[in-house]
């Protein structure tokens, strides 16, 4: 399987492409809708997608900008589909968003973050530094503002629980990185924890965030 990643801006997006996009999540936990998948172009600047000729494999959903100053790599709705080298595109995804990470913010350390339903999300932070919430670590009094920060940046304001990182739901199914292991019992079992109190019925999700040091982005981003 040849995997190809372009990322470009949101509003070169298709109606066909978002459909496409609806499409290969509608069944994962998340069930994102061509609705919501819409709302997105309008709401983000990047989306990376990665096929296998004309086949949609996965896609996120980002934005580089700074916050307080700070570089940071945001990423929105974002999904993998359901398949035996889900790990690879998920990998040549997040690769791709952090080349673009090089680009707008060369020799400076980026802050990653996003919302998970799914501890197979941390997948994606995989080589990142200082993860937050990570298993034995408590989270610093800057660490709880980055995540209302984060929290305020979603459109979440109020809403985050800021020792736990558990945004509360609104009641409706928002916009999150959807990604499931192909296998769940290799992921650590205190992460998992994290997301056994999750109401995802009433929309609840897991901020996280990690660091991007500027001394390996660039390796990682050729990845």
């Amino acid at each position: 399987m040849a995997i190809e990643v372009e990322t470009k801006d949101c509003t070169a997006l298709s109606d066909s492409e978002l459909s496409e996009m609806a499409d290969i999540c509608a069944d994962g936990k998340a069930g994102f809708d061509i609705g919501l998948v819409s709302k997105q172009r309008d709401e983000w600047v990047l989306v990376s997608s990665a096929r296998d000729g004309d086949k949609l494999l996965g896609y996120s959903f980002c934005t580089l900008e700074r916050i307080g100053g700070t570089p940071c790599l945001l990423v929105g709705l974002a999904s993998v589909k359901r398949h035996s080298k889900r790990e690879t595109v998920l990998k040549a995804i997040m690769a791709d968003q952090y080349r673009r990470a090089v680009l707008a913010f060369p020799d400076e350390d980026v802050l990653v973050g996003t919302r998970f339903i799914d501890p197979a999300g941390y997948l994606a932070f995989k080589g990142l530094e200082d993860i937050v919430p990570r298993p034995g670590h408590k989270a610093t009094g800057e660490e709880r503002a980055w995540g209302r920060r984060l929290a305020k940046r979603f459109g979440a304001e109020g809403r985050i629980d800021d020792r736990t990182f558990v945004l509360r739901g609104d009641g409706s199914c928002g916009p999150c990185f959807d990604h499931e292991a192909l296998k769940p019992e290799s992921i650590d079992p205190q992460v998992t924890a994290y997301f056994e109190g999750l109401d995802t019925a009433r929309g609840d999700q897991l901020i996280a965030f990690g660091w991007a040091m500027a001394e390996d982005l660039a390796a990682r981003s050729a990845k």
